[in-house]
């Protein structure tokens, strides 16, 4: 029996099911058409350099929302392992002793961000505080030691080897483009084929389950939000790198924002029990443009703020369509 009803309400379900996919098309062919010199090179190499710390966080925030959290420290954690980096390679040890500098100021300051989500993870998994208050702690002091590491100074250097992750391009594409990519295959792999990706998705569609069927419900989250915080580690070192500066007050400012946004367009659930890695990267790709397009059109930047909170309204009412 024909139903125009039901017909319209498939096709509106489809459209949120495909609705990041239907953004990005519309965002590029407006920008083709309008935006000048969008197609060029170093416009393109502009927005991959741009897109990929969005990127790399956005799938950190995909796993811990797969659990059903949710992490606000993002941001912070970035600006503590950017400020970390060249206090470490302009240390008078990596002075002395320049590869071994160099390797410290890669490793540690991803150490610590390892240890900034083990300390956020064990909050929620084993102290039971709620993922929003859990993470708020370290939103709010993160960013405070990362100044105190500073003095509250711009740190700017010209270390051409460290510079490389946010300068070198392959293949005319931005290094850390593909670093993204090898990255995202990596988790994505390990949630679609590894035990401990389907542990990750039965802890965030079922927990009473998951821990009733033997799942480690305590390890996975914590390992999810340890994940997470490298993933914003890896950022934080990438826009240090870009800039040859690292300024702890800003860098990874409202990062939690364009994460969370870039997560839910690319198809997570909030409640749990999705991790949708590439759709992240799509979400990212989406967040970027509409700031990109924005600005390149003299827009101001505020307005991208709005923008960015419209798209996550738009993106849980899709999640709730489909739901229906």
């Amino acid at each position: 029996m024909n139903n125009p009803a039901r017909k319209e309400r498939l096709s509106l379900v489809s459209i949120s099911r495909h609705g990041g996919l239907a953004a990005l098309a519309v965002l590029l062919i407006f920008n083709i058409l309008i935006t000048p010199n969008f197609l060029h090179a170093q416009t393109l190499a502009v927005n991959v350099s741009q897109v990929a710390t969005i990127a790399l966080v956005a799938v950190g925030m995909t796993l811990v929302i797969a659990t059903g959290g949710i992490d606000l420290s993002v941001g912070a954690v970035m600006a503590l392992s950017g400020a970390m980096a060249p206090i470490i390679f302009t240390s008078d040890f990596a002075q002395s002793y320049p590869v071994l500098g160099l390797g410290a100021a890669f490793v540690l300051p991803l150490i610590a961000a390892f240890c900034c989500g083990i300390f956020n993870g064990a909050l929620v998994a084993i102290l039971g505080v709620q993922p929003i208050i859990a993470t708020l702690i370290f939103f709010i002091s993160g960013r405070g030691v990362a100044q105190v590491l500073t003095n509250g100074n711009l740190q700017t250097f010209n270390n051409p080897a460290f510079s490389f992750i946010g300068t070198a391009r392959l293949f005319g594409i931005p290094v850390q483009g593909w670093l993204v990519i090898v990255i995202a295959a990596a988790i994505w792999y390990v949630v679609r084929y590894c035990a401990s990706g389907r542990y990750l998705l039965a802890v965030g569609g079922n927990e009473r389950a998951a821990r009733m069927s033997g799942v480690p419900v305590t390890r996975v989250k914590i390992m999810a939000y340890a994940t997470c915080s490298v993933l914003a580690g890896i950022s934080g070192l990438i826009v240090v790198a870009i800039n040859s500066a690292s300024d702890a007050a800003r860098i990874g400012n409202l990062m939690e924002l364009d994460a969370i946004a870039a997560a839910v367009v690319g198809g997570a659930v909030l409640s749990g029990g999705r991790a949708p890695i590439w759709g992240a990267i799509l979400g990212a790709v989406v967040i970027q443009l509409v700031k990109y397009t924005l600005l390149a059109n003299g827009v101001a930047d505020e307005v991208a703020l709005i923008a960015k909170a419209g798209i996550i309204v738009a993106a849980v009412y899709a999640q709730q369509m489909r739901k229906g």
